[in-house]
């Protein structure tokens, strides 16, 4: 059964736009600044709960997982951000608004996840801000690297049938060393041992 990717509930929403708002007035990005991107977060949260009790509205029950909601909103990468913090997740990859998918262990499992094409391009145009790097028309296909090091591959129509194909290969700390390698059967012992010999 697939999901409906909705918007924030109404609170995370509100939540959301208050953190956009102090951020711009404080001229801070928070890709660059998370620390205080979290704090004001926190403090938003609590701000609300703390209104809807003087107003005998129901509070945000689980303000961690608000808090992380409303990160990812304005900071990460919506509702993809909980599958690149995954460091089970190797890939993930969109092949349409309804058609995502992510590999663990070289195995792909479709997610329970909708977007709209609108989504898509947003999450791509924010995937792309920091790298300088512009998918259009003119340029209907880019590689870029992401602040992390993972690999964005993002194709659009024209060369592709209907919907923007993003693809984004993760690059796991697991894989990061030749013993590591050889464990997982990716590079032969000989070949490791030559490696490290040259290196």
């Amino acid at each position: 059964m697939t999901l409906a990717y909705a918007p924030t509930p109404a609170a995370s929403a509100v939540v959301a736009e208050r953190v956009r708002d102090r951020l711009r007035s404080e001229r801070t990005d928070p890709a660059r600044d998370p620390e205080l991107a979290t704090r004001i977060a926190h403090a938003e949260v609590r701000r609300h709960n703390d209104f809807a009790l003087a107003r005998g509205l129901a509070p945000i029950d689980d303000e961690a997982s608000c808090v992380r909601e409303v990160l990812a909103a304005v900071a990460g990468y919506g509702p993809l951000q909980p599958y690149l913090d995954d460091p089970t997740v190797e890939e993930v990859w969109i092949n349409a608004p309804d058609r995502i998918f992510i590999a663990r262990r070289g195995v792909a499992e479709r997610l329970p996840l909708a977007l709209t094409d609108a989504a898509v391009r947003d999450l791509v145009e924010r995937m792309l801000h920091a790298t300088g790097r512009r998918v259009d028309l003119s340029q209907p296909f880019v590689d870029a690297s992401l602040p992390d090091g993972s690999r964005l591959h993002v194709v659009i129509p024209d060369i592709t049938r209907r919907h923007w194909s993003v693809n984004i290969r993760k690059f796991l700390p697991a894989y990061r060393d030749l013993d590591r390698l050889v464990a997982s059967g990716s590079v032969a012992p000989a070949a490791a041992q030559l490696l490290g010999d040259a290196m």
